[in-house]
């Protein structure tokens, strides 16, 4: 049966264990690109020092002769060298070939087949629907995985000073903070600058001062933070957020495009809660998950009869995208797209029906 390690976990064993003990079949899978090669990288070191001195790697996809893969595991080496078979699937997609192919390997791997080869396949973060597939339960249900999750911002500055705490620097809470906002959304880009710490100051307590005058700026922000932020009724970060897309030259359609529809969905939900039946309508929509949730937060928080104006507000900066003036609207489109974002993030609960204000 297949087991699950979380990345610290896996890295921390391989390091103890001196030759290292490896299993036969391991997956990566994750949306932190950082996170998967480090981990990768971790394995294939830890299987050069156990004895593997042949690698076989594959970058594979649904178009892809899959028969090399079984071809790579079965091959005797000339020099009788243990062999890791190094398998990348960047799309997550490996067709029906490669998916009959994967189950196969999942069961020579489960029933011994795999002799003297080590299989390490590495995936991106897979959606539900192909979670649940038969060649990847099978392949995970095999393989001792490592599914890495991506780093979430309120997690951020203590990965940050998990980082600089292996190379003996510390950092106060609000420095980790601000440096958190600085590289949000980048973790490589925070990677490369912990390490920029690393060389240009000595182990021990960073100042403020030191940090601000090395870090850069180099956060990356999208359309769904700033939608997110909204919702969950976080209005200093969806402005920070979108200030950032604009310093970034992000396109103000595409922006108010990630806005204006969700303000569209949620007039419907409402209109529909009113009406008694808001599952139908989230059903509907095809809401569900996280989505739902912070959906369900706006609605809770925003007046029921503020969702029509709302509606009206993106409309209106539609038409200032366009040139176009608007009587009671700023010119600057961006302008306005902040205070329609602050009229969803700022709102106060709705208080009980019965309750005096």
């Amino acid at each position: 049966m297949g087991r699950q390690l979380d990345p610290d976990s896996l890295i921390g064993q391989l390091r103890l264990a001196s030759p290292p003990q490896l299993d036969t079949l391991y997956v990566v899978s994750g949306d932190e690109p950082l996170l998967v090669i480090e981990t990768c990288d971790a394995l294939r070191a830890a299987a050069a020092r156990a004895g593997f001195g042949e690698r076989i790697s594959m970058t594979l996809d649904a178009r892809s002769d899959w028969s090399s893969v079984i071809g790579a595991t079965q091959n005797v080496s000339l020099f009788g060298d243990r062999r890791l078979v190094d398998v990348s699937i960047p799309s997550g997609k490996p067709g029906k070939t490669g998916a009959d192919t994967l189950l196969k390997l999942a069961e020579m791997a489960g029933g011994g087949a795999l002799a003297d080869t080590m299989l390490l396949v590495s995936l991106p973060r897979l959606d539900r629907a192909t979670r649940a597939a038969k060649w990847a339960q099978g392949l995970f249900g095999a393989a001792t995985s490592v599914e890495i999750s991506q780093i979430e911002r309120p997690a951020l500055p203590q990965w940050i000073a998990q980082r600089l705490a292996r190379q003996n620097q510390q950092l106060d809470r609000e420095t980790l903070e601000w440096m958190a906002d600085k590289v949000e959304g980048n973790l490589l880009a925070a990677f490369q600058e912990i390490q920029k710490l690393g060389l240009l100051y000595p182990e021990g307590r960073l100042s403020a001062q030191d940090v601000e005058q090395a870090v850069l700026n180099v956060a990356r922000y999208d359309v769904f933070g700033l939608r997110d932020a909204m919702l969950a009724g976080n209005p200093a970060r969806a402005l920070a957020i979108l200030a950032g897309l604009r310093a970034e030259g992000e396109a103000l359609p595409l922006v108010l495009w990630a806005v204006g529809d969700e303000v569209r969905v949620l007039a419907r939900l409402a209109a529909a809660q009113a009406g008694g039946d808001i599952q139908a309508e989230l059903r509907r929509q095809r809401v569900f998950g996280q989505r739902e949730q912070l959906l369900r937060q706006a609605l809770n928080r925003v007046p029921p009869g503020s969702w029509p104006a709302a509606v009206q507000h993106a409309h209106d900066i539609d038409r200032l995208i366009k040139g176009l003036k608007v009587p009671g609207r700023l010119d600057d489109p961006w302008e306005e797209l902040g205070r329609l974002a602050l009229r969803i993030a700022v709102s106060r609960p709705r208080k009980p029906r019965g309750v005096a204000a």
